[in-house]
Formats: C-alpha cells, structure tokens, sequence
C-alpha cells in the first residue's frame, strides 16, 4: 500500500498546486443548467423582506458565550458562515467549542420563510453562484457568524480524552462572538509557517487523533478536490481546481465528531434524524480495486479501501481520480426518521452520524438540531419538529438528488467545454476499466484531468493514448476513442 509520501510513478504537480485552464469556448451558461433542472436561484420580495425583518425567538434563553475566542475557517470570500470553532487543552484531552448557526431562531413555524425552506431543502452550489436555501439577509447576514458581531448560536462542547475519544458532550443556546473570519489558503499558509490563530492551534492534533479514532479510521473518507469556474474581466472563464488543504481534513473532522455525537444522542432516545449509507457492495468494491491498481495504487484484495483512502495524496491528478471513483462506493445514502424506523450506521463516517452543522445550507440541519436541544435540556422534541418529520425526509431526498444531478450537468458541461476546441487530438491517460461485450472502456485522461468514457478497449487495464472524438457542449458529452488515431 502506498504511503502519501510516495505517490506512485512520480509525484505530479496537480497543476502547480492551484491548477487553472482557460476556456476560450464559448461562454459557461450555468443559469441554463439551473432553469432545465428546475432550481429557484431567486427570491420573491416578501420573502427578502421577511428575512430582513427576522429576529432571534429564543434571545432571552441564551448563555453569554462571547468570551470564547470562536474563528470561522471557510472558503475565501464565503459569507454563509455556519460554524465557528475553538479547541484549548483539558487537563490531558481537549474541550471542542463549536458555535453553529441558530436558523432556527429566525424562522417561525409556519412562516412564508419556513414553508420555502421545506421547498428548497438545501443550496444548490452552482458554479457562478449558489442557489440559496435561505435569503441572502439571512444566509450571509443576521444569521451567519460573521466576525466582530454578537450573534445567535447553538453551541456544542466536547471534552476529548488524550487520544481524541469523545468523553462528554453538552449543547445548549448562546450568544457567540467570532473574532476571526479565516480562509482555508491562509490557515494553512499560517500551518506551514507555524504562525496559526491561538483559537485553532491544536485543530491539527485534535484533526489527526480524530482521523485515527477507532470509529474513523476503517471509514471511507473522501477528500475530493473542489473545483470553481471564475469569470475573468475580459470575458473568459477560467476552471480552478483547488488542491486539498490538510486544514480541511482538519476541519472537517471537527464537523463530523459534531454530526457523530448528535447521531449517537438520538439513537440512544430513538428520536431525531439520521444521515445514512449502507456499506458499498461487493461488486462496487472490486470494481474500485482495479481502478485503483490502474492508476498505479497498490490495493490488494481484502485490504480495507477506508485506510487505503487515508493514504491517498488527492492533491494529485490520479489522486483526485481514485476520490472521484470512490464516491461510487458510497451511492444509496439517505435519511432515517427514528420515530419511523430503526437506527443504521453510516458506512462513509464509521458511526451513527446525524446532520446538524450547515443549516444555512441544509434543511435538515435546523430540524436535527432542535431534537438534540431537547434531548440536552431533558425537554419535548418541538411539536413543529415532529409535524415536519415526513416532509423534511422527504424534501431531503429529493434535493439530494436534484444536487447530484446538478453537480454532474456542470461538471460535464465545463469539461465539454474545456476539450471542445481539442477534438481530434490525442491524450495521455489511464484505462481504469474495460468492457469486451460491449467494446468500450472507463478512462482519466492526465491533463487536463477528465474521466470519461471510451470506445475500444485493451484486453485489461493500463495506461495508454486515446483520441478526443467527441466534445459536445450542447449534449455535455466526452467521448475518446482507443486505440488512438
């Protein structure tokens, strides 16, 4: 098994870290994509006027939090700001603060804003903009734990024992004050430099203890490079695949123990809400092993993919394309109502995991939270709460699938776009998988990095030349061919 100092064949620049491609095709029209999937990228003016309107419904139930020095560490530029973290020692563990957005605080049962929310589910992320879940008064404003403001939150503790394990959790309602609004480049710029933010010095140590936890380290964590299409002043577009900051992982790790922790809290009650997935199946997993060995991973059969996954420099061409192939291993998640059904652990997180840090982007959210507030306090679960239950599971799993589907309609667009001009030309790039029946293959071209589908295929695996025979903006398809021409 690779270790990531060890990339296999050679380490490859993913593009000089921030890797960047021009495109001089025609213009990306991602509103298009928008109006054919039906997404709402627009708000109504009473709905604008409502959420500039809303105020805090439980301000008088709040502890005073602002001495927690709490800094958000987010995408440059971002506004919707969900969460604020905070980790100091513990005797010999650490205690985690983590501040999340109170939504629910500023939408009334009932309201125009909540009925649009349970419409919405979630934000969909188009590539020029989001197509938002809540206002922006809300969702970038009143709302977001923007810096040097008061504002309402909900706020987790957790007390970690010396090697990250989860010794005691405790949420309640507060009134938090940022003091730094981070970017994900600078922290890690500062990491490197050894000049981090007091509030997040130990995140990395608490981030590694977390990912090597018992319940974390057989999971299969994905870590899939973002990609941002910019317009440029003279008109063109340009594709930025950003490279995966370690202080992502990092963070993340922070979200999950949050998700874990509520997770674990309702299915000792058998109430609340919980994010699922099965395990992949056995065909799934074969069929990754060989994509993997392909691109020149050694992955034995019967080796756990999870610490397998944990190897992986994704900040690399193939290392992007293994996470990219593993997402298939995770299809089929969803959403349990435990009033409804039983408890199901989820396979990508290795625990009971409930979805309760982004309700400014994700319905659910707002509603898993009010059930640990009330499992904390000993109190009801919100009878709103419960009446919304089938609706929420529902709406859930529709947007998740619109959002996949979405997701692909870009990706596929951009990537049409970016070949188009190269139609005809030939590619360096790997074989991942061959079908003889049907004479076509599974193959990543290098650079620019693409999956894609391939007519002709070798007897098995392998790396190989192709030719671009197809870039089709119009019907967002890629097509080579191999052998090449």
């Amino acid at each position: 098994m690779q270790d990531t100092a060890s990339e296999p064949r050679a380490q490859e620049c993913f593009l000089q870290q921030l890797a960047a491609m021009k495109l001089y095709a025609a213009p990306l029209d991602f509103r298009a994509i928008a109006a054919e999937f039906d997404v709402p990228t627009e708000f109504s003016p009473e709905l604008h006027e409502a959420a500039a309107n809303a105020t805090d419904r439980h301000a008088g139930e709040r502890i005073d939090a602002r001495d927690i020095p709490l800094v958000t560490i987010d995408p440059a530029g971002s506004m919707d700001l969900d969460q604020a973290v905070c980790i100091e020692k513990h005797g010999s563990g650490y205690r985690v603060f983590y501040a999340i957005a109170d939504v629910a605080a500023f939408i009334e049962p009932g309201s125009p804003l909540h009925e649009e929310s349970l419409v919405r589910g979630q934000t969909i992320y188009l590539p020029d903009e989001p197509a938002r879940l809540h206002p922006e008064e809300l969702s970038e404003g009143s709302a977001s734990l923007l810096p040097d403001v008061d504002r309402p939150a909900v706020l987790w503790t957790f007390d970690l024992d010396a090697n990250g394990e989860l010794a005691s959790t405790h949420i309640e309602r507060a009134v938090v004050h940022s003091v730094a609004r981070l970017d994900y480049d600078g922290v890690q710029a500062d990491l490197d430099a050894g000049r981090v933010h007091p509030s997040i010095a130990l995140l990395p140590e608490v981030g590694e203890l977390r990912a090597a936890s018992s319940l974390r380290r057989r999971a299969i964590n994905l870590r899939v490079p973002s990609v941002r299409v910019v317009e440029l002043d003279d008109g063109q577009f340009e594709l930025v695949i950003e490279p995966r900051h370690k202080v992502m992982d990092y963070n993340s790790e922070i979200s999950l123990l949050t998700g874990m922790a509520a997770g674990e809290m309702m299915r000792e009650a058998s109430v609340g809400f919980l994010r699922t997935l099965r395990p992949a199946e056995e065909s799934a997993e074969s069929t990754f092993r060989t994509e993997a060995r392909a691109l020149g991973y050694s992955l034995p059969d019967g080796a756990n993919i999870g610490l397998f996954l944990h190897t992986v420099n994704a900040a690399t061409p193939r290392g992007m394309a293994v996470m990219r192939e593993a997402q298939k291993l995770l299809r089929g998640a969803g959403y349990v109502d435990l009033t409804e059904k039983e408890p199901e652990v989820h396979a990508g997180i290795g625990g009971h995991y409930s979805h309760v840090t982004a309700p400014l982007r994700r319905l659910i959210d707002r509603y898993a939270t009010e059930v640990c507030l009330a499992l904390c306090k000993g109190e009801p679960v919100p009878e709103w709460v419960e009446q919304d239950a089938p609706r929420v599971i529902k709406t859930m799993g529709r947007t998740s699938q619109l959002a996949n589907s979405v997701d692909r309609a870009c990706l596929n667009l951009t990537e049409a776009t970016v070949l188009q001009p190269w139609v005809g030309h030939n590619f360096n790039g790997v074989i991942l998988r061959t079908d003889q029946e049907n004479d076509e293959a599974r193959v990543f071209v290098i650079d620019p990095p693409v999956l894609a589908d391939c007519l002709g295929h070798p007897d098995e695996p392998r790396e190989a030349t192709m030719s671009l025979i197809r870039a089709d903006v119009e019907e967002r398809e890629v097509v080579f061919a191999w052998p090449a021409d």
